[in-house]
């Protein structure tokens, strides 16, 4: 499914996105390396023993660019002109190896730009675990085209 166009958003609407991702050891480490984040709290299993946690974090930056992923193939994918912003980020619980996490939608405001050329949709975007543990929630605005007539 390709993405939506600005007249294709509704206000209210939530979509549950089916793509799923388990998060191997090998994403986070891969992940830290290529933002050169060496937090040991990620990357090291005896530091990371010694918290109140008992093992490592997936970092919280790629559950949430993870995220992002998982919900571009519904929402923006090849419809989108920009990303404007992300807002109000939250990692309420922790994310470790071998949790799978899924996505939820909810388009919270759309406009058309002063040219009414294009849109502006900004979504609630909410990450859950298996175990159905809200793990991330964050705001997106994005700036998308309007469909040709």
């Amino acid at each position: 499914m390709g993405g939506l166009y600005y007249e294709e958003f509704t206000e209210g609407e939530t979509i549950d996105h089916a793509k799923r991702r388990t998060i191997s050891e090998s994403d986070n480490q891969r992940f830290c390396d290529l933002t050169m984040n060496q937090q040991p709290l990620h990357l090291d299993a005896e530091f990371a023993a010694e918290t109140q946690f008992g093992e490592r974090l997936v970092n919280g930056l790629y559950t949430m660019s993870l995220a992002v992923g998982l919900t571009i193939p519904d929402t923006t994918d090849g419809t989108i002109v920009a990303n404007l912003s992300y807002d109000d980020v939250e990692h309420p619980s922790p994310v470790f190896h071998g949790d799978t996490l899924r996505a939820e939608t909810t388009v919270t405001e759309k406009r058309l730009t002063s040219d009414e050329e294009r849109g502006v949709v900004t979504m609630r975007v909410d990450v859950y675990k298996q175990d159905d543990t809200l793990v991330c929630s964050f705001e997106r605005t994005a700036l998308v085209q309007r469909a040709e007539d």
